[in-house]
């Protein structure tokens, strides 16, 4: 009997022992780098996830949106990722045409959106309206309208993202189209003697703006936030612009390549709740694409609210992506 119970204990240690070292599953999510940077909702989020799915979340950045959907077209069916956080809406067309995402089949609802959402490969997580920030105790003045900005001759000098790399650039490019049209490229040539740089990405942009290499830099209507809660700071502005403000949405998707499906679709119903959502606002500094039940974060109380919303639909972006961001090229290379 002895021997008996001894061996089942034994048995029963070695059993547990196994299921112990048997590793967990381990889910691919790409970003964007400051999303899982020290100050972005990125830790926070891989904590909250990984303590409903006995699994892993590993991040994996690149600079920016567009940067993403190119390592995705390089990677093509051998992408790592499982899934996608931080495509910009303005891309979806075109990282959907790359062939690889599934249905996300979240519940898409009940959104807090300034549109109507109906996707059934992306899911929005939050979004905002890009705007010029600007330091208040040293730019008394600021540009009341985009053609102003750009029309001044002696205005303030900015610093901008690339386009080509940049969610924040190519919103930039498609603003200055839905204010401009056809007469966009001209703008962007009277612009440029005033821009400082295009830098990659928004952070290399916003760092120099914050080091006094520019008056004015890209950014968003809620960045303004970040400095008031973080570092209690009112002196950063951002210039509400008479022709209305373009509207920016970032996406999530999972690929149908992914070697954990179900933790995928797990990911995808964990982005719309109140988990996800709640880190978005005082980490990432955007409205989250789902209120709470209390309403919209008061965070943002104070922020701007554009008088109207600018934007082209994903498939109008892919059509005309090429021609607009050549236009530019040729226009900021003189």
């Amino acid at each position: 009997m002895l021997r008996r119970l001894s061996v089942l204990i034994l048995s029963l240690w070695f059993a547990t022992g196994l299921a112990q070292a048997q590793p967990k599953p381990t889910l691919t999510v790409y970003t964007y780098s400051s999303f899982s940077g020290k100050y972005g909702p990125g830790k926070v989020i891989k904590e909250r996830f990984e303590a409903t799915c006995n699994c892993e979340l590993v991040w994996v950045t690149s600079e920016d949106a567009g940067s993403m959907v190119g390592r995705l077209r390089l990677e093509g069916d051998g992408t790592k990722a499982d899934a996608v956080v931080g495509l910009d809406m303005n891309l979806a067309a075109e990282a959907k045409a790359l062939g690889l995402f599934a249905p996300h089949g979240a519940a898409a609802k009940d959104l807090s959106l300034p549109i109507q959402w109906a996707d059934d490969t992306f899911i929005p997580f939050d979004w905002g309206y890009y705007a010029f920030v600007y330091d208040a105790n040293k730019l008394s003045n600021p540009p009341k309208s985009l053609k102003e900005l750009v029309e001044s001759p002696n205005g303030p000098k900015v610093v901008l993202q690339d386009p080509r790399t940049s969610a924040p650039g190519l919103g930039l490019l498609l603003w200055m189209r839905q204010v401009y049209g056809d007469k966009a490229d001209e703008a962007w040539a009277q612009l440029k003697p005033r821009v400082v740089t295009f830098t990659k990405g928004w952070s290399e942009a916003y760092g120099l703006f914050l080091k006094g290499e520019a008056d004015m830099v890209l950014s968003y209507t809620t960045s303004p936030a970040y400095h008031i809660v973080a570092e209690k700071k009112d002196n950063y502005k951002a210039a509400p612009f008479a022709e209305g403000h373009y509207l920016h949405v970032e996406l999530a998707g999972m690929t149908r390549t992914t070697k954990q499906p179900e933790l995928a679709k797990k990911f995808m119903d964990f982005i719309l709740s109140d988990a996800f959502q709640s880190a978005i606002p005082d980490t990432n500094w955007m409205y989250p694409a789902k209120n709470p039940p209390s309403g919209s974060p008061t965070i943002f109380t104070g922020m701007i609210q554009p008088s109207k919303a600018l934007l082209f639909t994903p498939e109008e972006v892919q059509q005309n992506r090429r021609a607009f961001t050549d236009g530019w090229l040729n226009a900021t290379a003189r």
